[in-house]
Parts: structure tokens; C-alpha cells; sequence
């Protein structure tokens, strides 16, 4: 009887305080477990022991394999790495500080033997996440569900299951400024959710500053849909008829009627009021087609996604 064979991914960023302790949780959760499975990590350029334990556990366990990039490319560069890299007839993204509980696989596996293509685990709670954390997701779920193509669910994360013919399709994108659950869910297939609960961190502190995630949003909302650019011309065009009706009612109150209605509004005040406005319009405007500008410079450079310094 053909036994499934599913691929761990573990990106690594300075997780020394975790590594052991997580492999040892993967582990036994698969001992007695019809299933085999793969163990791949790819260390993301780790400043501290990561990869030192990463590679004392691949040569006792033939099971572990693993990645190490020459410098920190990112958590989505390091995913891609490990997906191409797997061998599984399914594949599970994970990260190493234990918010992703292993037993939750448990309902992942259950629902892809249902046929589903992609599971995506839904975080219903995380201990001791900060208020900015927390309400900074939930407002940008909110954008990404009215302006990006493809479908999402508010508080979903990179804990998830896909399957082989996915991982083989998402091999085929090239593109760099990449977001693997917005390209996933744009790949289509048959998708379900799974709730969990997020514990604490079992070591060390998260890796992401509030910089890094702002940024992340902000090429989310640009690599997945062109609707910010189309939203900009619609304000512009509404800001333009706003201005012009103002303009000739205050015009028309002040020079016709002769302020009937006492404003006491002197052109000059008129005209600063509304240069102010559209300037401030044009400055965010241009903020926005900036880093579209930037993700144009960054897939003509035509660089490699990663680079890899070693391996086994």
C-alpha cells in the first residue's frame, strides 16, 4: 500500500532557542503515524547557532534536509526555497517558534484526504499579541479583501497544507516581490479553512519589526491587484468635481449674491485651501506609484529569487 509522504517547511531566521525543541515536536507527531515525511529547513541568513543545529540534526536524521542562503533574503524567498525543494506528495509551511501548533496537522491531513488541494490554518487567537499587531492585521485583511483578485480570509496565515499539484504550479511563478498566500489562493484549486489557537512563543522574540510588516502589506496590496492605481484616479477625478462645484458656489455666494450668508471668505484663502488639498492628494498619489515603480525595478534587475550557500 502507497504510504503519503508529506514535506515539513521550516523557514529559520535566528530560531537557535527553538530549533531542537520544534524538531523534537515534529517528530513525535509523526511517530506511529501512517505517513512518511520530510523535514526541510531552510536558514534564512541566521546570525547565531541556527544552522550549527540545523546540520548536527540533518546528519543524525536522514529525514532533515536543508537550505542555508548566503544572506537574509526573507521568510517569503525562504518558503519558495523549501517548496521547490520538497519531495512530498503534500507540503506543510511552519514556522520554528511554536505559533504554529504541530497538532493541528492533524485536521490539515483530514481535510486534504477529502480532496482538498489547500488547507490554510485561521488564527482565532495569539497569546500575548500587542494591540498594533492585532488590529494592524484585521485592517489589512479588510484592504486585501476589497482590492485584491483573488480571495482571502481575514486572519489566515502561512500555516498551511498544499498540495502536490499546487506546489508544482506555484514552482512555475517567477515573480520576486512575492507574497506565497496571495499567490497561492490566485492559483485557484480546492481550498478549505482551519481554525487554531496560537500559543506564545516557546523562545526569543519575533523577527519581524512593525517596518518589515508595513512593508510587506504594502507590496501585498501592489503584487496582487492594480485596483490601488484605478482607486487614485477615482479620488482624483472626484477630488476635480468636488473642487470645481465648491469653487463656483463660492463664487457665485460671494461675487454674484454678495455673501448674503456672511462667510467673509477671500480668494486667496479659497484658492490656498484647495492647492493644500490637491497637493496632499498628488504627494500620496506618488507614494503609491513609488513602490509600484519599485517592483518594476526590481523584477527588470532580473536577480536571482535566493542564493545558496550550502546544502545536503
Amino acid at each position: 500500500m502507497y504510504r503519503k509522504k508529506i514535506s515539513i517547511i521550516i523557514p529559520v531566521y535566528n530560531e537557535a532557542g527553538n530549533i531542537k525543541w520544534h524538531y523534537d515536536t515534529v517528530v513525535q507527531y509523526f511517530k506511529g503515524k501512517n505517513i512518511d515525511k520530510e523535514i526541510i529547513y531552510i536558514n534564512d541568513g541566521s546570525s547565531d547557532s541556527s544552522l550549527d543545529l540545523i546540520s548536527d540534526i540533518a546528519d543524525k536524521d536522514k529525514d532533515v534536509r536543508f537550505i542555508s542562503f548566503s544572506r537574509n533574503f526573507g521568510k517569503e524567498a525562504a518558503t519558495t526555497a523549501g517548496l521547490r525543494k520538497s519531495s512530498g506528495d503534500a507540503a506543510v509551511i511552519v514556522d520554528a517558534d511554536g505559533q504554529h501548533p504541530i497538532k493541528t496537522l492533524d485536521r490539515f491531513i483530514e481535510e486534504w484526504n477529502k480532496g482538498f488541494r489547500i488547507v490554510v490554518g485561521v488564527r482565532q487567537s495569539n497569546t500575548k499579541e500587542g494591540f498594533i499587531k492585532r488590529y494592524g492585521s484585521k485592517l489589512f485583511y479588510f484592504i486585501s479583501e476589497k482590492i485584491s483578485d483573488s480571495d482571502s480570509l481575514s486572519a489566515s496565515t502561512d500555516f498551511s497544507l498544499i498540495d502536490r499539484k499546487v506546489i508544482n504550479e506555484f514552482n512555475l511563478l517567477n515573480e520576486h516581490n512575492r507574497i506565497t498566500r496571495g499567490l497561492v489562493n490566485w492559483l485557484g484549486f480546492k481550498k478549505t479553512y482551519v481554525n487554531f489557537n496560537s500559543p506564545e512563543r516557546h523562545s526569543g522574540k519575533a523577527s519581524y519589526s512593525y517596518r518589515k510588516l508595513l512593508k510587506l502589506a504594502l507590496h501585498s496590496f501592489v503584487s496582487n491587484s492594480t485596483k490601488p492605481l484605478q482607486i487614485t484616479g477615482i479620488l482624483g477625478l472626484a477630488v476635480m468635481l468636488l473642487s470645481a462645484l465648491a469653487s463656483m458656489y463660492l463664487v457665485v455666494e460671494k461675487y454674484l449674491l454678495g455673501d448674503p450668508l456672511n462667510l467673509n471668505i477671500t480668494g486667496s484663502a479659497i484658492l490656498a485651501l484647495f492647492l493644500s488639498f490637491l497637493i496632499g492628494l498628488i504627494l500620496i498619489c506618488q507614494w503609491l506609484l513609488a513602490i509600484y515603480i519599485e517592483s518594476i525595478h526590481n523584477e527588470t534587475q532580473n536577480r536571482p529569487l535566493y542564493i545558496i550557500e550550502e546544502e545536503n
